[in-house]
């Protein structure tokens, strides 16, 4: 899978990280503004407290546009299991229109796929990858041959048209998860960004003489929280948020049970 900048590091731990990273930035500041201020520096109030306003509604924007792109991509990883399913399913009953045994062994490589896509994550996604490809061969093999058998029969050219939309999903679904990311030039942007800003309210705060608050605290906390669930959003095999299987469990039972009548 595309690694991201952060991946580096679990979900708690860049937590942790951000906190400590708001609270260095505004330290960091801070004491720059006490020694300008010491010198007597003349920056006045009012311009710095216009700079303060305008880097930390640049940084909400990030944080909004960047958050924005997570939820995205969370919500076609779900439309495209979705979608997926459906497409399964409906290979699954028209393979009734090849013979006794092609017909048994084509649901069969088909429950088998939906096996592989939701043992994906304890068997290993690139393992998984593989084994899903072979299945779409073995079943597209199983549909030339019936096609060969029946020249231009219009039911099995709709199985074959199940198929490749099943070849389709599964393309469509790899892109999302293994290289759907947030671009990493974005991450070093929002830090860049938090850094000045968290660093300039720090300056201001020094400068005018404005002693450290419980606030900085609760803004540092704020800000982690709000990282925390975009790097959650970014990350499709980890975390708390995740894509429910439910849709691929729920045709698995439904498989398994017309396969056995």
């Amino acid at each position: 899978m595309k690694q991201g900048p952060l991946d580096a590091l679990p979900l708690w731990a860049l937590f942790l990280v951000n906190v400590a990273f708001v609270l260095i930035s505004i330290e960091v500041g801070y004491r720059i503004g006490r020694r300008g201020r010491e010198r007597s520096v003349s920056d006045k109030p009012q311009p710095i407290g216009s700079i303060v306003t305008a880097t930390l509604g640049l940084l909400a924007f990030l944080l909004t546009y960047t958050f924005g792109l997570g939820a995205t991509r969370f919500d076609a990883r779900r439309h495209v299991l979705i979608d997926e399913a459906n497409a399964v399913k409906t290979a699954f009953l028209r393979a009734d229109v090849l013979p006794g045994p092609e017909r048994a062994e084509v649901r069969r490589l088909l429950i088998d796929y939906v096996d592989v896509r939701l043992s994906a994550l304890r068997s290993g996604l690139p393992r998984a990858v593989a084994r899903s490809e072979e299945l779409h061969d073995e079943m597209w093999r199983h549909a030339i041959a019936a096609a060969d058998r029946s020249p231009g029969s219009i039911p099995v050219g709709l199985l074959m048209q199940s198929l490749n939309d099943v070849i389709e999903m599964h393309t469509r679904r790899v892109a999302l998860v293994l290289r759907g990311r947030i671009y990493g030039a974005i991450w070093i942007a929002l830090y860049v960004v938090a850094f000045s800003s968290m660093g300039v309210m720090g300056y201001y705060m020094g400068l005018h003489r404005t002693g450290r608050s419980v606030a900085t605290l609760a803004l540092a906390l704020s800000f982690s929280s709000v990282m925390w669930l975009i790097a959650d959003l970014d990350r499709p095999l980890e975390g708390a948020i995740q894509v429910s299987f439910e849709a691929m469990r729920d045709l698995e039972d439904f498989m398994k049970t017309r396969a056995g009548s």
